[in-house]
């Protein structure tokens, strides 16, 4: 049985980072999945895939793939630059502005 452990990226829908201190061990997947003919629908045998677990650390991820015996991948985060500029948004509103406040 196969895994990847990652930290994950934060929703595209928010500027804050809940939900992305922990790291994920997921299972991939190992059987292809099926088209049904009558109604459409995606089918997999493989119910491992919808198992996420969540751990504090990536050592403690790693832990428990060892201990069980599961084949694990780690994939590394990728460091997010910060988005603070100088004269911000706030600096529209400061009583020491200079200059003329135009749109």
């Amino acid at each position: 049985m196969r895994a990847r452990i990652y930290q994950p990226a934060r929703n595209a829908m928010q500027s804050g980072l809940g939900k992305t201190k922990q790291w994920v061990l997921e299972f991939t997947q190992s059987s292809a999945r099926e088209l049904d003919p009558l109604m459409g629908w995606t089918s997999s045998d493989d119910t491992a895939t919808q198992v996420k677990l969540r751990f504090d650390s990536r050592e403690a991820a790693l832990a428990y793939a060892q201990a069980k015996g599961i084949e694990a991948e780690v994939v590394e985060p990728k460091d997010r630059k910060a988005n603070i500029r100088p004269g911000g948004y706030g600096e529209n509103f400061a009583t020491a502005r200079k200059g003329a406040w135009t749109h």
